[in-house]
């Protein structure tokens, strides 16, 4: 099979790898697209992974090409969703089934080879059948959904009447601007300095959608709420200036979730630590999104069941479709900011 193989930092080279074999309890799907997450990269051309060589990619869909030894409930040709990371099942964590917090996992696309290949072996148990009416491209938006959706959660929700300001207005940041509108948010304020995301966020139907660059994001939720400050500030770039923001916004009792992945050192102000205190704000983080092995509801099934009835609008924020043999193109003009994009997805096969 044709995959992107990581040797190096920096060093990304379309090879012929051999098929991977499915082993007991696992099944070899077809990769259908595969999402170029933001942490992507840094992952490729700053930082590296765990191991050298790998084939990176974590965000993907497909369908079942083959099963291993005691899979007996999926047919060939069924498209699927796959939940990268894999949880070791021993650690106190996985034994409450809080995977995200697994102290000893391996994870699809950093730790093992993912999906920037045309096939990629993953357990049955991290597989989710596809609803139907959900294409693979949505179906591939799965993990940065559920990823959203688990921010949200993770401040406790939002409900009618609250404000819920989002700085970042990336794709994920949209996503969980979806998910604010969809729980039931009153106000969703998305806050950005690149003016096509700021278009794009209008586009989706958030008018109040504001270029940074021209505006002091906190200046505009204190205007924006009577000088309240918003219940929800979700900070979804990773950048010094929109956590600065995103604190600065809370109102007395709000909760701020940290999204993004960080990209460099901040330094709070005392006067901004302070403020914090005084209102007692609740400070979170999060990372991943949770999914239940024994089939209850959770982040990944409540995203596919968003996507079948149609709540999420995800084709629109593909701005970019690259087979394996444009990918490292596209994946170059991700780092280089070459052009707008959004969503970028990599087809493995061609045509």
């Amino acid at each position: 099979m044709r995959a992107l193989v990581l040797h190096k930092v920096g060093d990304l080279r379309l090879e012929e790898l051999p098929m991977p074999n499915p082993g007991a309890g696992e099944v070899l799907v077809r990769v259908g697209f595969c999402g170029v997450c933001g942490s992507d990269i840094p992952r490729i051309h700053e930082k590296g992974t765990y191991r050298f060589p790998t084939v990176c990619g974590h965000e993907f869909a497909g369908t079942v090409e083959a099963c291993g030894e005691g899979v007996f409930d999926l047919q060939v040709g069924e498209p699927v969703a796959v939940f990268p990371l894999l949880w070791c099942g021993k650690c106190p964590a996985c034994e409450q089934g809080k995977y995200v917090q697994c102290q000893d996992y391996d994870y699809l696309g950093s730790r093992r080879d993912g999906a920037f290949a045309e096939y990629v072996v993953a357990p049955r148990r991290n597989l989710l059948r596809v609803p139907e009416g959900v294409s693979l491209e949505e179906a591939a938006m799965t993990e940065p959904a559920s990823v959203a959706l688990h921010a949200l959660r993770r401040a406790g929700g939002c409900s009618f009447g609250e404000t819920v300001a989002i700085f970042g207005a990336g794709p994920i940041g949209l996503l969980v601007a979806q998910w604010a509108r969809i729980l039931g948010a009153s106000r969703i304020l998305l806050f950005d300095i690149v003016p096509e995301k700021v278009e794009m966020a209008r586009s989706f139907g958030f008018e109040q959608a504001f270029d940074s660059r021209t505006i002091d994001p906190v200046a505009e939720v204190s205007a924006q709420t009577g000088g309240e400050g918003a219940e929800v500030c979700v900070e979804a770039a990773g950048c010094p200036p929109t956590l600065l923001a995103a604190l600065g916004s809370a109102k007395r009792g709000g909760r701020v979730v940290l999204l993004g992945n960080p990209s460099a050192d901040v330094t709070l102000p005392q006067a901004l630590i302070s403020q914090l205190m005084r209102r007692e704000v609740g400070i979170v983080g999060t990372w991943n999104s949770d999914y239940s092995v024994s089939g209850a509801r959770d982040d990944w099934r409540d995203s596919l069941q968003a996507m079948a009835e149609r709540k999420l609008a995800l084709l629109p924020l593909i701005t970019h479709r690259a087979p394996l043999s444009g990918a490292i193109a596209a994946l170059n003009m991700m780092r280089d900011r070459s052009a707008f994009f959004a969503k970028v997805l990599i087809a493995p096969r061609e045509g």
